[in-house]
């Protein structure tokens, strides 16, 4: 009775002409504006046609004049993302252990803290930040790098769930408990028994954090910071056809840098893999 409603050993999981459906209709959904994107950069104008001289001149002109500070910008997204990643999991990782394991009567509360910045609109948000980004800028200066104290507060909601999905689905109080019955401090258990099951969604959140960073306008338009989608509408005023080339090749950047945060769990998985093969026969 069961065989019919197992797939792949899940149960009720979809079949395999299901899921390539599915995967099928969401990859058309992205892929409709990429194509419509290209497309635009390739056309010959009144003439009529397509060609790739607006990709081989921007290329050949080596990023240079107008379009150099777009380079800058991009080097300002990536910062803000790395810093935001490092902000939100420095903060949001050992807190949601710490309620988790001790005060699980605070998780009500917590969630409704990480979950309201969701619900807040970003020019509400920087209406409110702007007073506090005035002290900032007095104490710390006013560089783009400071936006990753806002930005880690419109990624948290994001963060917070991918992480709490994969934090029900572990055992964290009998992990804890066994370690520090083995003589383990707090600071091995954190680092090499809770993160490494925790893998998942800390990667997850990274994936969010670097999307959301990557593509943010708002919050640094109305703060007079530059990243990568400021640069980007200042290029379209001068060039549409540049800027929409510029748009696909950060699309193509952050897919990759999320592709290289992707495979940092691969070594791990691949080794436990041959470890239980080895193991089994045994």
């Amino acid at each position: 009775m069961s065989g019919g409603f197992t797939a792949g050993g899940v149960a009720h999981a979809p079949s395999r002409t299901v899921r390539t459906v599915i995967l099928g209709l969401v990859g058309l959904i992205f892929a409709v504006p990429i194509v419509a994107m290209i497309e635009f950069t390739l056309r010959a104008g009144l003439v009529g046609g397509y060609n790739v001289d607006r990709w081989v001149a921007l290329f050949q002109s080596g990023f240079t004049g107008v379009y150099r500070p777009v380079l800058v910008a991009l080097g300002n997204s990536v910062a803000l993302a790395i810093g935001t990643v490092v902000i939100v999991l420095l903060l949001l990782v050992p807190t949601m252990l710490l309620v988790h394991i001790r005060f699980p009567r605070l998780r009500r509360g917590l969630e409704f803290i990480c979950i309201l910045p969701i619900t807040i609109p970003a020019i509400v948000l920087v209406v409110g930040l702007a007073p506090v980004y005035a002290i900032v800028a007095r104490l710390l200066g006013s560089g783009v790098w400071t936006l990753a104290f806002a930005y880690g507060i419109t990624v948290l909601p994001f963060a917070y769930r991918a992480i709490q999905s994969n934090l029900d689905g572990v055992d964290v109080k009998t992990l804890t408990e066994a370690a520090r019955t083995l003589g383990a401090g707090w600071g091995s258990i954190l680092v090499r028994v809770l993160v490494p099951n925790l893998r998942r969604g800390i990667l997850a959140g990274a994936f969010i954090a670097v999307a959301v960073v990557l593509g943010e306008f708002t919050i640094a338009s109305l703060l007079n910071r530059v990243n990568l989608q400021t640069a980007l509408v200042v290029v379209s005023k001068v060039d549409p056809y540049t800027a929409v080339i510029l748009s696909l090749l950060a699309l193509a950047f952050a897919f990759l840098l999320l592709l290289v945060i992707g495979r940092l769990g691969a070594p791990r998985t691949r080794t436990s893999r041959r470890r239980t093969t080895v193991k089994g026969p045994a």
